[in-house]
């Protein structure tokens, strides 16, 4: 059975190929906890209020979704995944307290998934890990190519208030099923929404999130939208800068990008070394620490090897890291934060996956840590240095590929480089993709 820890993501077909499933959440606590599952469109609303399944509305209109059993602080959900519409997108499932209490004086609590009998994902929650939130986002089901289950961990203040509203939906002084057809919901700018967020719960983001809104609006993107995804090398030369909180430093400064990019306040983790892992996701909830967190998890590993790394994000994003003629086109772009301090033993491999995937909307930029003639303080005679990185320059300026698809620069220390620096340094390339990848249809 996969333990899951907050922020981590699966895909379902990793374990099992049923589409019938059982997701039980179980809360101990001395106050009343109700659990729900909500059933939402692909931008996280409800708009149909019968896909609010709780103790007073037992099941979803076909049955896809069954509260089969229930009690206080708990309760066990029967799934069948091919029955959902198409306009039901995400499942989540919440809990709220009704009374007195909040989530951090709960006890100990999980939430499990089961498919024909047998537990295939379990995820853990604790008191400590949240402060006078009334309301948590536990998990959710979601379908992204494929379905895929995320531990989210999520705290509201408002309880099931908060909860219903940042859904479209409302909150009534008892809750009785709703007419099938409910009113649209005027439309909501979660951009800014995600702005006010910061501003409360990660003033630092905030700042860092304006600066890189800067460097945004110097190449005319301030409005553009693209998934963003860092990927690390876990390979132990980097121990000093992983032990430094350097890492740590520039994931933050990377995930304020994300936040300009997309407005679900996340980017995701990808790590290789010998081996690849998809980490789940950095987050404006649990950034904190995080890099320390991540090490634990995922310790340093020998050799480094790019290719797996960069077949695991192909097909996270879009399914399979295929050999590809053909240009893909999906909605949202991904921008690939790639990070390295030396050179890779996969070179065929990853100068393959570099012209397969410049027919995907797939944009990697490359940061190595280390001398190269493509500093990112440009000197006088950095044009004569030996570098580190003859590879990753050779990349930069691929042959063969549909469209150029990638970036490369170096900086001897990470912390070297300012924020306005940085984001400057992230845009030089990325706007000739968009305006290039935009015209051959990759992505709206």
């Amino acid at each position: 059975m996969k333990h899951f820890i907050r922020g981590e993501k699966v895909k379902l077909s990793d374990y099992t190929p049923d589409s019938r499933l059982e997701v039980t959440v179980q809360i101990a606590s001395d106050f009343e906890i109700d659990i729900t599952c909500f059933g939402l469109d692909t931008n996280k609303q409800l708009t149909d209020d019968r896909y609010m399944v709780f103790y007073n509305q037992l099941q979803s209109p076909h049955e896809e979704i069954r509260l089969i059993s229930s009690g206080n602080g708990s309760g066990t959900f029967s799934i069948d995944l091919s029955k959902l519409p198409s306009s039901v997108q995400y499942l989540v499932f919440t809990a709220t307290i009704d009374g007195a209490g909040t989530m951090g004086q709960i006890q100990d609590g999980a939430m499990t998934v089961q498919a024909n009998g047998q537990l295939l994902l379990s995820y853990e929650l604790r008191g400590a890990d949240f402060k006078n939130e009334k309301a948590i986002i536990i998990s959710e089901l979601y379908y992204k190519s494929l379905w895929r289950v995320a531990a989210v961990g999520q705290g509201f203040d408002g309880g099931l208030a908060a909860l219903l509203t940042s859904f479209g939906g409302e909150a009534g002084e008892e809750q009785s099923p709703a007419p099938p057809s409910p009113a649209p919901q005027p439309p909501v700018d979660k951009k800014v929404l995600l702005e006010k967020r910061l501003e409360k719960e990660a003033p630092k983001l905030l700042d860092l999130s304006k600066k890189a809104k800067i460097s945004l609006e110097k190449v005319g993107l301030q409005h553009h939208q693209a998934k963003v995804a860092l990927c690390l090398d876990i390979s132990g030369s980097m121990s000093r800068l992983y032990s430094s909180g350097k890492i740590q430093d520039f994931a933050e400064r990377i995930l304020a990008l994300g936040t300009r990019f997309d407005d679900d306040g996340s980017i995701d983790i990808f790590l290789f070394g010998r081996n690849a892992h998809n980490a789940g996701e950095l987050t404006i909830t649990n950034f904190e620490g995080f890099v320390n967190q991540l090490i634990k998890r995922y310790p340093l590993e020998s050799s480094t090897y790019y290719a797996k790394a960069m077949k695991m994000i192909r097909e996270h994003y879009f399914g399979s890291a295929e050999k590809r003629n053909q240009p893909l086109s999906q909605k949202t772009p991904v921008y690939v934060m790639f990070v390295t301090d030396g050179d890779t033993f996969d070179k065929d491999e990853t100068t393959k996956h570099i012209k397969d995937s410049s027919y995907e909307p797939l944009f990697w930029q490359f940061m190595a840590i280390g001398e190269s003639k493509k500093d990112a303080k440009k000197g006088l005679f950095k044009n004569f240095i030996q570098s580190n990185f003859a590879f990753l320059e050779q990349l930069d300026d691929l042959s063969g590929r549909y469209i150029d698809n990638a970036d490369f620069f170096s900086v001897k220390d990470p912390a070297d480089v300012s924020d306005d620096e940085l984001y400057d340094l992230l845009m030089q390339e990325y706007p000739k993709w968009v305006k290039k990848a935009r015209s051959k249809g990759m992505f709206n």
